[in-house]
């Protein structure tokens, strides 16, 4: 590492350790996926509160040392609570520790996770189906958020008296499901508890949004005001999503924005009205359509350490890297092209014996149990050479071009993960290849 890099890691660390030192209010801004992503766009908001935790997933306290914290939002038919509240770890991997999160998730690992900590933790608030089954319904936003979406933080210190009236404030109050798509959504909530601590901080807004309040709006909303307000300390980062199988999540937009940008509105209106065309393009450019939340934001990675975004050279060099690991360690038995998606397509979902996530693969009819973590894939993994696979794939994701969300720390981190199970397949390569030795020769004595 230069003296450049060197020093900017250094500031980087004494920036993120002097917020941490305050208590902080995070506004989390989800990019949309699914039936969002496809059509609305507008996404998710949360806010995360990092001196308040949760006593249960509807009452509040303040935490002790050690824990991280509390996110809180307003979700639509849950239990028929208007907000719930859930810990940042299993909020954004479905796990209770940071040694348990999978370096690479696929749609039943996903399940699997958030059914789990479901049945322990909220099964009184989300109970089992008609049939003991895990429930549908949004739900499954609660826990995992990280699987299914990049979530973009902006986080501002607070007061640690706020904290203790918010508290007081949301254990007092009635907490009955209000949710409505348009005057009382996830980003209104999440406006009311920015404006506890800021009254003003964030508003909707009638251009941009058609006066409905958007999660894109309040975060532009916020960082505005860090920059009006420059003594308040501010920092701005992302949760990049999980690399795995499970379809990536989608850029969020404003309410104007999203059908500006839709050519099956754009076009035949273009035809027919283009006058509306041109005030839908003017709404656009004068309301939160420029703002973009991945604009230098920094990476968190899984160490709660913030780093900046991996830049295209660091990128294509570490391409090399792992294409040179890569033909080093198949050079002699390459795998067919679709043995990859074989092996994942038929994996199952477990825990190890220390609950960290695992895959049991079936192998010449044997099953074999191959660790998901970074604390258990090395040596927690019955079959270094899947291993190995799993974390090639997740690597290629974190370095596809259109979708680098990523920083080098995370990148050094895997690529050595992938070295020490090169190592180690070598060494239990020629473990077997001495073996088979000694057992020809023993052959022919006898």
């Amino acid at each position: 590492m230069d003296m450049r890099r060197l020093w900017a890691a250094v500031l980087l660390w004494l920036a993120f350790g002097q917020v941490q030192a305050h208590a902080s209010a995070t506004l989390f801004l989800g990019e949309p996926y699914s039936y969002d992503g496809a059509f609305a766009g507008t996404g998710h908001v949360a806010v995360y509160l990092s001196r308040v935790c949760a006593e249960s997933p509807v009452k509040l306290r303040r935490c002790t040392s050690g824990e991280q914290g509390v996110v809180l939002s307003r979700y639509h038919g849950v239990g028929g609570y208007d907000w719930l509240a859930v810990p940042l770890i299993p909020y954004l991997y479905a796990v209770d520790r940071l040694d348990e999160i999978p370096l690479y998730a696929d749609a039943k690992l996903e399940a699997f996770l958030r059914d789990r900590y479901r049945r322990r933790y909220l099964e009184t608030t989300v109970p089992d189906g008609e049939h003991g089954e895990s429930p549908e319904g949004a739900w499954v936003q609660l826990v995992g958020s990280a699987y299914d979406r990049t979530i973009y933080a902006f986080q501002i210190e607070t007061r640690e008296e706020k904290d203790d009236e918010l508290i007081a404030l949301f254990n007092a109050r009635w907490n009955v499901g209000r949710y409505k798509l348009l005057s009382a959504n996830c980003a209104g909530f999440v406006r009311e508890g920015i404006n506890f601590y800021y009254p003003g901080a964030l508003h909707r807004n009638v251009i941009a949004d058609l006066g409905v309040t958007t999660p894109k709006q309040i975060a532009k909303c916020l960082v505005h005001y860090s920059r009006h307000h420059a003594k308040l300390e501010f920092t701005h980062f992302m949760i990049p999503q999980v690399p795995g199988s499970i379809k990536r999540s989608k850029p969020v937009k404003g309410v104007v924005e999203s059908a500006f940008k839709s050519k099956k509105y754009m076009v035949p209106l273009l035809f027919w009205h283009p006058a509306i065309v041109g005030c839908f393009a003017a709404a656009y450019f004068t309301g939160s359509g420029g703002f973009d939340p991945a604009r230098r934001a920094l990476v968190l990675d899984a160490n709660l350490d913030l780093q900046p975004v991996m830049s295209g050279q660091q990128r294509r060099d570490d391409l090399g890297r792992l294409e040179s690991l890569n033909r080093e360690l198949v050079a002699d038995a390459p795998p067919p092209s679709d043995h990859w998606s074989r092996l994942e397509a038929t994996a199952q979902p477990t825990v190890d014996a220390a609950g960290r996530p695992a895959w049991r693969v079936l192998v010449r009819e044997t099953q074999v149990e191959i660790g998901l973590a970074r604390s258990n894939i090395v040596h927690g993994s019955e079959s270094t050479g899947i291993a190995r696979q799993l974390l090639l794939a997740r690597l290629r994701e974190e370095l596809r071009r259109t979708s680098v969300k990523t920083s080098e720390s995370i990148v050094d981190n895997d690529l050595s993960l992938l070295e020490q199970l090169g190592k180690l397949e070598e060494r239990e390569r020629a473990s077997r290849g001495s073996d088979e030795g000694e057992m020809e020769t023993a052959s022919r004595l006898r």
